[in-house]
């Protein structure tokens, strides 16, 4: 992209300004489609005269999805493959979430070398995205610049640490699941096919690499500590808890203000609901909202993270409970250390096992229930099937981190109001656009909603639930 299109597209890009009555009245302050997210959400300020905030509304606009009724009435063998289409970004998340909720429906239980295999495949997962987030969607702001372009005339080694993680981070992807997005190795029962000793061999070697490339992104990011927002607003923090690791792929659903439940119980936490400004579901427990995604992990998990991972934690000034939700991100690399220091304790405790060529598990079809609870990059995500006789679906419910988080964001934008006015408006887009970028949203796979009735949607917004 030339330096002119750039200039062109920021231009386009830019906040809103319309006027209420008059010039010197109120505005109306618009950022529409936000850039540097996935899907379609917009934020809309109402200004008086002075710039004083009246309101802030974060409004999520995307197109109602309907993965839970495209799986209706399809076996088994196809489910973990449809809703792995879910997300381009977590889709062996979602992948992993949704054998689980097969495995616990059929009473399936797997052998110790799948679940390790299973917990590098999240991994892998949680490296890609979290590096893609913090390198190319949050350090511009931080940088003051509008993408991750120019930072490779002005910062390229930095730069070349980010891209070689993220290139570390895709070859593991790819050795575990077959391929980077949609894999095609993780199934009910076990594994289609799994790595060689030698690959495992030199998968450490490329995650110990990556470890030294994290540490000059950590220095980076100490450095830039003062560009955060000073902001705090205590929430609830939900994720899931283990005593005996930081819990990623299995353990109950713990909360910072609540009691523990088993995943099963998902729906006594979740409490889903409906707005008329979201095509997409929110969600609350004892509060108003509560936070989903790394920051919760870190507040709930942080006594449980690797010896490097604790250091880096150290060094960024993270030090739980953190209530600066801009802070997600900081989480973020800090899992990222862990990741790699665990992906490398795992590996380590498979070859001194021996690695055996398994063949999946035998699947007695039954009908049955089941729920799987896994941790994606942004947080906790659920899905639950009901099967018939015959393993195919009766009824599905997935529910998505990014839309467990959309209350939370606004009402951290409700918060905000009073720091936020006087502002210049472009001054009020970037801290507004910051926050939501902050909690890495993945708005598309969030919307599981639409307006059937006809009526105005400041009177009703029905939820269509299959």
């Amino acid at each position: 992209m030339t330096r002119e299109k750039a200039k062109e597209q920021k231009k386009e890009q830019s906040p809103q300004t319309s006027p209420g009555t008059g010039t010197a009245g109120p505005k109306t302050l618009k950022v529409k489609h936000l850039t540097r997210v996935e899907g379609h959400g917009n934020i809309i300020v109402e200004l008086d005269a002075e710039n004083r905030v009246r309101d802030c509304k974060w409004h999520v606009v995307e197109a109602p999805r309907f993965f839970e009724a495209m799986v209706q009435g399809r076996p088994y063998q196809d489910i973990h493959h449809i809703v792995s289409r879910i997300c381009g970004i977590c889709s062996i998340g979602h992948q992993l979430c949704s054998i689980q909720a097969t495995e616990d429906a059929f009473g399936l239980n797997v052998s110790e070398q799948t679940l390790d295999l299973r917990k590098l495949a999240l991994h892998a997962e949680n490296l890609q995205s979290h590096l893609l987030h913090i390198g190319y969607l949050v350090l511009p702001d931080l940088m003051g610049v509008d993408s991750v372009l120019p930072l490779a005339e002005t910062h390229k080694e930095e730069l070349v640490n980010l891209i070689g993680c993220r290139r570390i981070s895709n070859e593991f992807s790819n050795l575990i699941c077959g391929r980077t997005t949609h894999p095609q190795r993780l199934i009910p029962g076990g594994m289609e096919l799994i790595p060689t000793s030698r690959e495992l061999t030199d998968l450490q070697d490329k995650l110990r690499e990556s470890l030294g490339r994290m540490d000059k992104i950590v220095e980076l990011f100490v450095a830039l500590g003062d560009k955060w927002p000073d902001f705090n607003r205590p929430t609830e923090y939900v994720a899931l808890v283990s005593p005996s690791e930081y819990a990623l792929y299995s353990g109950e659903i713990g909360s910072s203000k609540d009691i523990n439940r088993p995943a099963q119980l998902y729906q006594q936490i979740t409490n889903e609901y409906c707005v008329p400004q979201s095509t997409a579901k929110w969600a609350k427990n004892t509060g108003d909202s509560y936070l989903v995604g790394a920051l919760a992990r870190f507040n709930l998990n942080h006594k449980l993270l690797s010896p490097g991972a604790r250091k880096a934690a150290a060094r960024l000034g993270l030090k739980a409970p953190v209530h600066n939700p801009y802070f997600n991100t900081v989480a973020q690399l800090v899992e990222c250390v862990h990741s790699a220091e665990d992906s490398l304790e795992i590996i380590s405790r498979i070859l001194d096992r021996g690695l055996k060529d398994e063949k999946p598990a035998r699947i007695k079809v039954r009908a049955g229930k089941g729920v799987g609870a896994i941790e994606v990059p942004r947080g906790i995500l659920i899905h639950s099937y009901e099967y018939s006789d015959e393993g195919r679906i009766i009824s599905a419910d997935c529910v998505i981190p990014t839309n467990q988080n959309h209350g939370n964001i606004q009402m951290d934008m409700d918060a905000m109001r009073p720091m936020l006015s006087g502002l210049e408006p472009e001054a009020i887009e970037l801290k507004l656009s910051m926050l939501v970028r902050g909690y890495d949203p993945c708005i598309s796979c969030s919307t599981h909603l639409i307006d059937v009735t006809g009526a105005p949607k400041e009177n009703l917004v029905r939820f269509v639930r299959v």
